[in-house]
């Protein structure tokens, strides 16, 4: 599933939106008695899922940067005041 078949404004949003927006759909998945009309929810449901997978990894390695440089930082800072 590419990203180019789901709308600009969903790949825009958040993990949090896009997991607000993948349970409303599981909600009214679940409401619904008759489910042979529902395979476009459960693909976007699907489409979503990937979506939020790739931006919590994104998200995740970001973080992980982030946390690499401030560690190499503080013993950069460390190495400079060597005890005595």
């Amino acid at each position: 599933m590419k990203e180019k078949n789901l709308p600009h404004d969903i790949q825009s949003k958040s993990v949090e939106e896009l997991t607000d927006l993948a349970n409303n759909i599981i909600e009214n998945l679940e409401s619904k008695n008759n489910l042979d009309n529902s395979i476009e929810d459960y693909q976007m449901l699907i489409k979503l899922n990937v979506l939020i997978e790739r931006k919590f990894q994104k998200n995740s390695k970001k973080i992980t940067e982030i946390t690499k440089e401030k560690i190499k930082q503080i013993l950069k800072k460390d190495n400079g005041k060597k005890i005595k």
